[in-house]
């Protein structure tokens, strides 16, 4: 299995998790760009990961600061149907 078909597989989870990202940051009264700059991404980075239609792959490293600067743990981000 490719790299590609391996996005294509979790393309769903990635979504989700995405959109608790987004719930959580709004939840806590973060903007995009306030949550990126706080992580040291990009605002276009950090929109890419919430937006459900793009599925954007990243690292586990970004999830964990999300995780660290929302004050949400890991395994909330993970609580899907």
């Amino acid at each position: 299995m490719d790299k590609d078909q391996i996005k294509q597989k979790h393309i769903k989870e990635y979504r989700q998790i995405g959109l608790l990202i987004a719930y959580h940051r709004k939840l806590n009264g973060y903007t995009q760009q306030q949550l990126a700059k706080s992580i040291n991404i990009s605002r276009t980075h950090l929109s890419n990961i919430e937006a459900p239609d793009a599925a954007t792959s990243f690292s586990l490293e970004i999830l964990f600061q999300i995780s660290d600067a929302l004050n949400v743990p890991v395994k909330k981000f993970f609580e899907f149907e």
